[in-house]
């Protein structure tokens, strides 16, 4: 799911839901979604979002099912809080805790000053058999969770969604861009409770570092790109997520659909 990392993603939901964050000037949200690919349900994503006028805090969980949850069985909860430097993120830590292939992952970033500094990882890039990120490449960076914030807050202040930034999540460096296409109308779908009028970006995001060793040169080349629409869906709260298009390196296109959404903390999931 690294596009859908790069981007929101990070998506997909864990065994305990995560919880809308508390920050004291910011109107809390938890949203619900489920992706498809190829016509088939393959994962289910909660979030919760709180983003202030001074800090922001999110929380995004996911897991696999269906078909694909036997194939590719795993869940992942990541969670990231900062505050704002100006219309730019500054985060303080970023965390990731999940199962994927049998073991345990996990990743704690610690910012300081501007700088990340990785505190904890399991597996290493070695064990994972993956290039390290060189540390010169880190200055300036922020984690992915930062990144959708930072996306959240500038589409909600000025309508539009233009983005330009590097991300860092322990173990890949990326170049997200974003661009504004424009205010679409979405139809009705059985696969969503959302229709109407929605922000249209379109992104692109390229692996700069953090390759894994097997990878071809035309993997290490490829950009991956998808559209996501963002919409006021709850009072107070920024713009959110309603629908997003992205391209996967395992299924081809995939859509995740907004299923539920609410204000204030997580309510219990709903039960299969």
């Amino acid at each position: 799911m690294r596009m859908v990392s790069t981007l929101l993603l990070s998506l997909l939901a864990a065994t305990a839901p995560p919880a809308a964050a508390q920050v004291s000037d910011g109107q809390g949200a938890h949203v619900d979604y489920e992706l498809y690919a190829h016509g088939l349900r393959i994962a289910r994503v909660e979030a919760g979002f709180e983003v202030g006028t001074k800090n922001y805090r999110l929380e995004i969980a996911y897991r696999t099912f269906g078909v694909v949850g036997f194939l590719f069985k795993g869940h992942q909860l990541s969670a990231a809080s900062g505050s704002w430097n100006g219309a730019k993120a500054a985060p303080s830590q970023f965390s990731g805790d999940g199962f994927w292939r049998g073991s345990p992952h996990r990743t704690i970033l610690d910012y300081r000053d501007g700088r990340v500094s990785l505190r904890e990882q399991t597996p290493s890039n070695a064990d994972d058999e993956r290039e390290e990120v060189p540390e010169a490449m880190l200055p300036g960076t922020i984690d992915t969770l930062s990144a959708l914030a930072e996306l959240m807050r500038v589409a909600s202040a000025t309508g539009k969604c233009e983005l330009n930034l590097k991300t860092y999540d322990g173990r890949r460096l990326s170049q997200l861009t974003a661009r504004t296409v424009g205010y679409e109308e979405l139809a009705q779908s059985g696969r969503s409770g959302f229709s109407g009028r929605a922000l249209r970006c379109e992104f692109s995001g390229r692996l700069l570092a953090g390759f894994r060793n097997s990878d071809s040169a035309a993997e290490r080349a490829h950009s991956r790109t998808g559209s996501a629409w963002l919409a006021q869906i709850i009072p107070g709260a920024p713009l959110l997520p309603v629908r997003m298009v992205f391209e996967t390196p395992w299924f081809g296109d995939a859509t995740m659909y907004l299923t539920a959404s609410g204000a204030g903390p997580r309510r219990d999931p709903p039960q299969e």
